[in-house]
């Protein structure tokens, strides 16, 4: 397991969002405070965020990776317009995780589209902030 001191952290810039419809946000609030806890710079969206929101705060925040929260099902959908946006925005270096209620069938097509990395709901938020630990090493 990887430690970094929280002052390397806190150059790394993490957008949590809720796309869609979808109003259950517990789980994203606890994901953005344990990261910012970390040291991590952490901007959270709120509820009901479009995914051209979701694209363009995470280019203005000069974002690493994005985090989408999502319970709604939709979330083949959401994360392939997300996707779809950081390549038409030539932001590809942009990293994207995930979680939420994410049938297990779905997270390698999920993985196969680009996405860094899916949670699912009992994950520790230690686990989370390790892998963004090893994300951010690995992409520098």
């Amino acid at each position: 397991m990887t430690t970094t001191p929280n002052a390397l952290r806190s150059g790394i810039r993490i957008v949590v969002a809720k796309p869609g419809l979808d109003g259950h946000d517990r789980g994203a609030k606890v994901i953005a405070r344990a990261l910012r806890d970390a040291g991590f710079e952490v901007v959270y969206t709120g509820l009901h965020q479009s995914p051209e929101q979701i694209v363009r705060t995470a280019i203005q925040e000069d974002a690493d990776i994005i985090g989408l929260s999502v319970l709604s099902g939709a979330h083949l959908h959401l994360f392939e317009q997300v996707l779809g946006l950081l390549k038409e925005h030539s932001a590809t270096d942009i990293g994207l995780f995930g979680g939420g209620i994410i049938p297990p069938q779905d997270i390698e097509t999920l993985r196969n589209m680009g996405v860094a990395r899916i949670f699912t709901p009992g994950t520790s938020t230690r686990d989370v902030i390790t892998w963004v630990d090893e994300f951010v090493a690995a992409r520098d």
